[in-house]
């Protein structure tokens, strides 16, 4: 089922770049006095609207890295609004996450992928008389980012950035990159990658966009585990950015709030559209704007196009799932865990990650969203 029906896609393109570039990303904004509905107490001013629930309590959860800065955020929005109702969450990587649910040591999990089959049977176990579903809550870019001296504006496109985390590129001025980058000094120096070393959603998404924009050039399957030669790893979004940041000649991939954070350039991708597509939650936005629901029911697992050539149209995107019980969640968490999820699907909630280097998702779908979550048992 595709968010756009009808037609409208370009107007809601246009909506997503319009929410988007409202948006400072810069500093972390404010709506209105935050009012919290029976027995939570207020936060700040700048804090959005948050119903706290009925029964405040403490929430435990983990997964992705790649959603650490806004979950951030949100937990420190939503602990200063409702007293009791602490976040405790691990950016322990997605693969990690999905276990610590099945294993029922989590109310939520943060994954950067959807549940494969097998890991949708396991939750099973933890999800009484129901099962594990995918909610959409965190809208984001995987960034190519890199560290060259004299290097500026990087274009890349997938065959090429496939060879390169591959090891069948290993200099900087190869002729494939000297090719997409006319008049840049590209040094003659090895290039350094740098790949996740935990099962990770953002190297799931990347991988599958080799797999559909690479031509070939990427052998592997897509998955969580990198396959890739050669590179060096490092633990986490943090980990692999941190090393971009020190080491010189060197190339990851990030989400993009991390890019922000640690400084970092990002590549622009030519996809095939007249121009090379910049790394920018606006040029996200348009590809969200396009994604279609594969899930069923009220599992709202997204089908996104790594291989678009439309204009404006920024390829490599990931989308954070919370991933929850439909049925059997805990008792003593679940109005906290409901209240929670309303918070961060609601305009306020999206908005302020959206000022963090996230991307804003479409309001039909944050409305899909919200239908679900009351559902919750």
């Amino acid at each position: 089922m595709k968010l756009q029906r009808n037609g409208r896609s370009k107007a809601l393109a246009i909506g997503a770049m319009a929410l988007v570039s409202s948006l400072s990303l810069a500093a972390c904004g404010s709506d209105n006095n935050t009012t919290s509905a029976s027995g939570g107490s207020s936060g700040s001013a700048a804090a959005p609207s948050i119903n706290c629930g009925s029964k405040p309590a403490p929430l435990i959860a983990a997964g992705s890295t790649a959603q650490g800065n806004a979950i951030d955020v949100w937990k420190t929005a939503f602990g200063a609004a409702c007293s009791g109702a602490t976040v405790n969450y691990g950016g322990v990587g997605s693969g990690a996450g999905i276990q610590q649910f099945t294993q029922g040591k989590v109310q939520f999990a943060g994954s950067d992928s959807a549940l494969k089959p097998a890991e949708v049977e396991a939750t099973k176990a933890v999800c009484t008389g129901g099962q594990g579903i995918d909610l959409p809550m965190v809208g984001g870019l995987i960034s190519l980012v890199y560290n060259v001296d004299g290097v500026d504006n990087l274009v890349l496109d997938g065959p090429t950035a496939a060879k390169i985390f591959d090891s069948q590129i290993t200099k900087w001025n190869d002729p494939a990159i000297a090719a997409l980058n006319p008049g840049a000094k590209l040094p003659d120096a090895d290039i350094q990658s740098f790949h996740r070393s935990d099962d990770s959603g953002t190297t799931d998404n990347l991988t599958k966009y080799f797999s559909k924009a690479s031509g070939g050039a990427w052998s592997y399957p897509a998955s969580k585990t990198w396959a890739g030669k050669g590179g060096q790893s490092a633990n986490g979004s943090a980990g692999v950015a941190a090393q971009v940041k020190q080491v010189k000649n060197s190339i990851s991939y990030v989400e993009l709030s991390f890019a922000q954070t640690n400084n970092l350039k990002s590549a622009a991708i030519n996809t095939g559209a007249s121009k090379p597509v910049a790394a920018t939650a606006e040029n996200a936005a348009n590809t969200f704007a396009k994604a279609k629901i594969a899930g069923t029911g009220s599992d709202l697992a997204l089908s996104l196009d790594y291989a678009t050539k439309d204009e404006g149209a920024y390829p490599l995107v990931l989308v954070t799932y919370e991933i929850v019980c439909d049925k059997g969640n805990k008792a003593d968490t679940l109005d906290t865990l409901k209240a929670f999820l309303t918070y961060t699907a609601s305009d306020g909630g999206q908005k302020a990650i959206g000022e963090k280097g996230y991307v804003p998702l479409p309001k039909e779908l944050t409305d899909k969203v919200n239908t679900v979550i009351p559902t919750l048992a």
